[in-house]
């Protein structure tokens, strides 16, 4: 989100606002943003005094979404447009559930390699913003703004067929990657090198895929192979946001990974040992953070 706010900022700084409300408020005011080495002061709006946006760019953690929907409520109007690029399968729905999916685009963020921490947020690899609506065989009106929008900020986009296919497949690789990587406390390079850690990824990875499988989408083992070449060009330094979010002892999105896998799974009949594993395991280790934490 800082990234991206960053970008939509350069192009120009009257065309963003950040909605923040409390103490995050706050605590924007008082330190700003930092996006690889220079400071931002992005304009802030709190939830009551926000009015009607042309975009709302969503990216919040999975538990911090309920109250996220709610502080936007004024900035959404008759022609507000909602892209959210929070990680998982469920945010489009819980944002159209509230506003409408007439107003929500779908979209995933691939291959950025942002590094958090407090205020500073580092980035060596910005990868790209897939979005559109669920079927982009021709392009609808509002997509082309958006990707003109992007183009004009210098954010990296395109615009799949399927997009329905491509929240999955991201799903896939995120169920996979910060999971694992959370338990071995791992960045990227770890994954580089290791072909154990790559293989219990992709075997978490097949398990989304045998779900997905189920519902019609069609995701297979090979799209769990073909996200290699996109792993390798990451940062070998960069981290995964559960890895982040273990070292900073903050509550982790397991909840919209292992978790929601295990609950698709029980309701398709469909086994998942490897994520029922890690999610224990993640919880262990969320358990000893607040240990240590207290």
């Amino acid at each position: 989100g800082a990234f991206y706010g960053a970008k939509l900022f350069e192009m120009d700084p009257r065309c963003v606002s950040v909605i923040a409300g409390g103490e995050r408020h706050a605590r924007l005011r008082e330190t700003g943003l930092v996006v690889n080495g220079k400071g931002y002061d992005l304009p802030l709006v709190r939830p009551e005094d926000a009015s009607h946006s042309d975009l709302i760019l969503v990216a919040v953690k999975h538990h911090h979404l309920p109250q996220a929907i709610l502080d936007m409520r004024k900035a959404v109007g008759d022609r507000t447009h909602i892209l959210s690029v929070m990680n998982g399968i469920q945010s489009e729905e819980q944002i159209g559930d509230v506003y409408g999916m007439d107003k929500v685009l779908y979209a995933i963020a691939i291959g950025i390699d942002a590094v958090r921490e407090g205020n500073v947020v580092t980035c060596s690899t910005q990868g790209k913003i897939l979005f559109g609506e669920p079927d982009n065989s021709v392009l609808s009106e509002r997509v082309k703004s958006l990707q003109e929008l992007f183009t004009k900020a210098g954010i990296v986009h395109d615009t799949p067929v399927d997009m329905i296919r491509t929240l999955w497949w991201k799903f896939m690789v995120n169920v996979g990657m910060n999971q694992v990587s959370a338990i071995l406390d791992a960045p990227y390079g770890v994954f580089h090198r290791s072909e154990a850690a790559q293989k219990v990824t992709q075997n978490a990875m097949n398990e989304v895929i045998a779900i997905a499988n189920a519902k019609g989408i069609n995701l297979s083992k090979q799209d769990a192979v073909d996200f290699l070449p996109i792993l390798r060009k990451m940062s070998p330094e960069g981290k995964t946001s559960m890895v982040q979010d273990i070292e900073a002892k903050r509550k982790t999105e397991v909840e919209m990974f292992g978790v929601k896998v295990v609950e698709m799974g029980l309701e398709m009949n469909i086994p998942t040992p490897v994520n029922s594993t890690l999610v224990r395991l993640i919880q262990a280790l969320e358990e000893k953070g607040r240990e240590h934490g207290a």
